[in-house]
């Protein structure tokens, strides 16, 4: 595996991933794939990392989704097991005990949207580009986009997008809450760390726990949903962090936390 198809910087508790292909637009083949799937199951337990930050080198691509040049010499097992790999890399960077941040820094397409779906903030650059385009080559999204798509956008304009292949720009990804926010190309790995910073100030149990009930209890219903939030409300109350956060607040400063 080579290792610099993917490049890591850590400061100040935010690791700052880069898919680093940009000759094929970054675009995922096998490598790509095990070689990320390896540094999120490596930061899922390192104590100092606190947000994950995700984007593409140059800045023509975020990700253009798969390599075709490699599809097209698969066998349709290594096709299925292509699949099988994409989507679960994307479920682990989902269900991370940790924020993730998709700073989309140009064309992201196919597999390049969906990884920014398996985020849970999307940050993009006026000049990125969004969609889930696979019907266009006979196919379908098959990394969770005909799932996490219409559950942030809603069902019928997800329809629209997966049905016509279209691709969109910034500014109407962020109309539609495809995105969170947009800026310029040279303020956007800046606006993410900015972003990261701020969570960073907050508990990580705290964090943890947050996502773990917004994303479980948003697959149930309401009744259900309330009591994932309780049950993950009672992991936060036994941590010192909950002690150093009313310390903090009575002493007028700011509050220290080690995530327990």
């Amino acid at each position: 595996m080579n290792d610099m198809i993917l490049l890591t910087e850590h400061q100040d508790g935010v690791t700052v991933i880069t898919l680093n292909r940009p000759e094929v637009m970054n675009s995922f083949n096998f490598a790509l794939l095990h070689a990320l799937a390896a540094k999120i199951a490596d930061i899922r337990f390192d104590p100092d990392v606190r947000v994950i930050i995700i984007t593409g080198a140059g800045d023509r691509a975020f990700c253009s989704g798969a390599d075709l040049k490699e599809r097209a010499t698969l066998s349709p097992i290594q096709v299925k097991e292509y699949i099988f790999t994409i989507r679960n890399l994307f479920t682990a960077i989902e269900q991370l005990n940790k924020p993730v941040i998709a700073a989309v820094n140009g064309v992201a397409l196919g597999g390049g949207t969906e990884l920014a779906l398996a985020s849970d903030i999307r940050i993009a650059s006026e000049t990125a580009s969004m969609g889930l385009t696979e019907t266009r080559l006979a196919i379908i999204p098959g990394a969770g986009g005909t799932q996490r798509l219409p559950r942030l956008v809603g069902k019928g304009k997800a329809k629209e997008l997966i049905f016509t292949g279209k691709r969109i720009g910034a500014a109407e990804a962020a109309q539609i809450g495809l995105v969170n926010q947009v800026c310029a190309p040279e303020d956007l790995i800046d606006t993410c760390r900015q972003m990261a910073a701020e969570i960073c100030e907050t508990g990580p149990v705290a964090i943890e726990q947050a996502k773990y009930a917004i994303n479980y209890g948003m697959e149930t219903d309401l009744s259900t949903g309330l009591a994932i939030e309780s049950n993950a409300y009672w992991v936060c109350i036994p941590t010192q962090d909950r002690l150093e956060g009313l310390a903090a607040f009575k002493e007028k400063r700011k509050p220290v936390y080690k995530g327990f």
